[in-house]
């Protein structure tokens, strides 16, 4: 058995993971989160996980909860491919299945049951469909025996079972008002009706069942855009405050709901519909202040954005809105080019430091005041230092100046000797010339 530290919650269990994990770990399914010390969002997630231990035991899982510190097993966690904290994942045999969706316990139990059981999930009479039916928004069948359908269906559904369940079924099983052109087939349940996929329209299978996974219509939020971007489908959204039962955010809702519904067949492989609960989300997306309510289409693989041009009054004007993106007459905005790029780090940057004020002013000042504080006195002195050496130059200078002017006058013995000099050669000349005069007397 795994060597383990049991740490108790209530009653429940998380196993605390050392290194024998993974030499013994293949028969049971574990489902692990693997964590630092240090991270804050460990931190956070720690309680939850707690809470999934408790729950897993007492509805009699078979699935084992644990933990482990990456940064001590650190080869362990690269094996399993962690790369960021914290990492869930839930192992079955030599497969490893990541966990993306919101931390909460209802989630991450939601999707340990979903990937630990059966990947097909047979439903052999009308009852348990209904049945099934009403807990799934979305549900994804396969109708018919053996075929390479059949085949490629369980393929997608190893990739995809960390989204959505897949199940199987006759055709007898599945309501009259079905109709299917041909056996076998793969049909989707959602928006109180169903669609077929056609190889031919539709495309590669799996590509198909991750465009059809979510509804028509969504409440958007941080994460389900994420997603959504796996979609490669453009993301029409009406921005509005839930709270606020006002005509116009009523009214720019209901008109993105009665697109998603009467204009499916025209949009649905193109886009995805909603509508997203204020605009903070949307503005640091944008790295833009949107007034709400208001209506904006995403392209969530290259970050570019639509504004409409001019009012939204009907339904009418928002489907001639989704044609100029589709024919390229709408101005596309944003993007992820190098300006972008730019923007994004100085958006970024002034939002952190805002963000810093704003929830505690005397770290924000201790934070970014000090760094300004050395900067400045760094500043100071090289600038007092330059100043310090001009004015040593300049006196040196005017020493040497000084000294070249008194080497040009000479020094005080060599002018004394020149004034004698001159004397002496004075007193010769007087004598020379007395000589003459005596000379002319005698």
């Amino acid at each position: 058995t795994v060597v383990a530290h049991v740490v108790a919650s209530g009653a429940g269990f998380v196993e605390d993971l050392d290194e024998s994990f993974k030499e013994n770990r293949k028969d049971d399914i574990w489902l692990v989160d693997f964590y630092a010390p240090w991270c804050g969002h460990c931190k956070k997630l720690e309680p939850v996980w707690n809470e999934v231990g408790i729950e897993m035991k007492n509805m009699g899982s078979p699935v084992k909860v644990g933990k482990m510190d990456a940064t001590s097993f650190s080869s362990i966690a690269s094996e399993f491919g962690v790369r960021g904290y914290p990492t869930i994942k839930l192992l079955k045999g030599d497969l490893a299945y990541n966990y993306r969706g919101p931390r909460t316990k209802d989630d991450i139990i939601e999707f340990a049951n979903r990937v630990a059981g059966p990947l097909i999930r047979p439903l052999p009479s009308q009852h348990l469909f209904e049945h099934v039916k009403k807990r799934h928004r979305v549900l994804f069948v396969y109708v018919g025996g053996e075929s390479p359908l059949k085949e490629k269906y369980i393929e997608v559904a190893s990739e995809l079972i960390v989204y959505t369940y897949f199940f199987s079924a006759s055709e007898d099983v599945l309501p009259e008002y079905v109709t299917l052109p041909e056996l076998p087939a793969v049909v989707v349940f959602k928006d109180g009706t169903y669609f077929v996929y056609d190889e031919y329209e539709d495309g590669d299978l799996s590509s198909w069942i991750n465009r059809e996974r979510f509804q028509g219509y969504l409440n958007v939020d941080g994460f389900t855009l994420y997603e959504l971007g796996d979609t490669g489908k453009l993301v029409a959204i009406a921005v509005i405050d839930d709270k606020n039962s006002s005509v116009e955010h009523t009214r720019l809702k209901s008109i993105i709901q009665e697109v998603a519904r009467d204009y499916r067949d025209h949009f649905h492989r193109d886009f995805q519909f909603g509508h997203m609960d204020g605009n903070d989300y949307i503005n640091s997306l944008l790295m833009d202040d949107l007034t709400i309510p208001t209506i904006v289409v995403l392209n969530t693989s290259n970050q570019q954005y639509f504004l409409p041009d001019r009012h939204i009054e009907n339904t009418e004007d928002m489907v001639q809105f989704i044609n100029n993106i589709l024919d390229g007459t709408a101005e596309a905005q944003g993007g992820d080019g190098f300006l972008q790029r730019i923007k994004r780090i100085i958006y970024d940057a002034k939002s952190t430091v805002m963000s810093v004020f704003k929830s505690s002013p005397l770290l924000g000042c201790f934070l970014f005041g000090l760094p300004l504080g050395v900067i400045s006195i760094m500043c100071y002195g090289i600038c007092t230092a330059d100043t310090d050496g001009v004015v040593e130059e300049h006196e040196a200078a005017k020493k040497e100046n000084g000294e070249r002017e008194l080497t040009d006058e000479g020094s005080e013995e060599e002018q004394e000797e020149e004034k004698n000099g001159k004397y002496t050669e004075l007193s010769d000349g007087e004598l020379t010339q007395k000589d003459i005069m005596e000379k002319k007397k005698d």
